[in-house]
């Protein structure tokens, strides 16, 4: 099986992908009693970063927009509040 390569772009350090890897076979072994191997623990992460992962992504950005535009309003409001009242 080929491997393709990650769309997303995102760039994990080894640690990072072994942590992830190894969260994969402590799940398949505690909650579904299944011994996965390195190879198959792999596969199952590109999987899941292939298909969910734009999902997520997609997910934080809109989340990201709704708190960045939250800021900008209380920012337009305390521009206002800069406003010297006239006679």
């Amino acid at each position: 099986m080929e491997k393709k390569p990650n769309s997303l772009n995102i760039t994990l350090t080894s640690e990072e992908k072994k942590q992830i890897i190894d969260e994969i076979i402590y799940y398949f072994e505690t909650e579904r009693d299944e011994k996965l191997g390195i190879i198959a623990s792999e596969n199952i992460f590109d999987f899941f970063m292939d298909s969910l992962g734009k999902h997520i992504y997609n997910k934080a950005l809109d989340d990201t927009k709704r708190w960045f535009n939250h800021r900008m309003e209380d920012i337009e409001a305390d521009y206002y509040a800069l406003y010297k009242q006239l006679p």
